[in-house]
C-alpha cells in the first residue's frame, strides 16, 4: 500500500497553491502594474505566514543573543561578499570611475577588514553602493514588468526575477562548495536581513492594507535604485498612478 505522507518540499508546495488559491477567491480587484495580484495575494499571505512562524521570532532571538558589534561585522561581511555583483554591474552600466572606486574598497575591505568584516573603506571616503543585474537591465530601458511575489523570497517583478539567478553566479559562496558552509551563509545572510526589518513591523501592522503597502514601497525603491535616487518624472507619475487606484480601492463604499 502507498504511503499517503507527503516530503517536506510537497508540503510546502500545496500550502503555496492552497494560499493562492484562497488569494483568487478572495480579491477579484486588478490595479495598474499588478495584474497578477489575486495570487501575489495569496503568496503574499503564506509568506507572511511563514515569517510569523519560524523567520520572525529567529530574527528576534538572534537580536537578542548577538552584541551589536558582531551584528555589524556580519553585515558587512555581506556586504562585501555582495561587492563582485555590485561591481560588474557597474561596468555594464557604464560606471567605469564607480567600478573602481569600489573594487578598491573590497580590496581594502577584504585585506586590512579582515574578510570585509570591518569596514575601513567608509572611513577612508569609499562610500557603500549596492547594484544588480535587474538595475543594470532597468538602466538600459528594460521595462519592470507585472509585480510578482516569490514564495519564500518576497517581492519582485518580472524583470528583477531572473535577474537574480544572473546574479548569484557572482557570489562566492555559488562557486565555493566544500561542505556546508554554502547554506550556513545563505541561513545566516537571511537571519539578518530579517533582522535589519524588525523596526519596520511595528508601521506595517498599523497599516490598512499590507500588501498594498509592501508594493508600494518595493516599487518606489526599485526606481530610486535603478535611476540612483534621481528617477525621471514619468517613472514618478507612473507609482503616483498607481498609488492613486490603490486609494480609491481602499475607500470605504468604493
Amino acid at each position: 500500500m502507498r504511503s499517503l505522507a507527503l516530503s517536506p518540499a510537497r508540503s510546502v508546495l500545496l500550502l503555496v497553491l492552497a494560499a493562492c488559491l484562497g488569494g483568487c477567491a478572495s480579491t477579484a480587484e486588478r490595479t495598474p502594474g499588478d495584474p497578477l495580484e489575486p495570487m501575489n495575494r495569496g503568496i503574499y499571505a503564506f509568506n507572511d505566514g511563514l515569517d510569523r512562524a519560524i523567520l520572525k521570532p529567529t530574527a528576534k532571538a538572534y537580536v537578542k543573543v548577538t552584541p551589536d558589534w558582531m551584528q555589524t561585522g556580519i553585515q558587512n561581511f555581506f556586504n562585501n561578499l555582495f561587492y563582485p555583483t555590485t561591481i560588474v554591474n557597474q561596468l555594464l552600466q557604464g560606471k567605469i570611475k564607480l567600478a573602481g572606486q569600489d573594487t578598491l574598497r573590497m580590496v581594502l575591505n577584504t585585506i586590512w577588514g579582515l574578510g570585509g568584516v570591518i569596514d575601513v573603506a567608509t572611513p577612508n571616503n569609499l562610500p557603500l553602493h549596492d547594484e544588480d543585474f535587474g538595475q543594470t537591465l532597468g538602466w538600459w530601458g528594460v521595462p519592470t514588468g507585472p509585480y510578482l511575489v516569490i514564495p519564500l523570497l518576497g517581492p519582485a517583478n518580472f524583470r528583477d526575477t531572473p535577474s537574480r539567478v544572473a546574479d548569484s553566479f557572482l557570489q562566492p559562496f555559488y562557486w565555493y562548495d566544500s561542505g556546508n558552509e554554502r547554506w550556513f551563509s545563505l541561513i545566516l545572510q537571511t537571519v539578518d536581513r530579517r533582522a535589519r526589518l524588525l523596526p519596520l513591523d511595528a508601521t506595517l501592522e498599523g497599516v490598512y492594507d499590507p500588501y498594498s503597502f509592501v508594493r508600494e514601497a518595493f516599487t518606489q525603491r526599485r526606481q530610486f535604485k535603478v535611476y540612483d535616487g534621481n528617477p525621471p518624472e514619468e517613472a514618478l507619475d507612473e507609482f503616483e498612478d498607481l498609488e492613486f487606484e490603490d486609494s480609491e480601492a481602499d475607500t470605504p463604499g468604493s
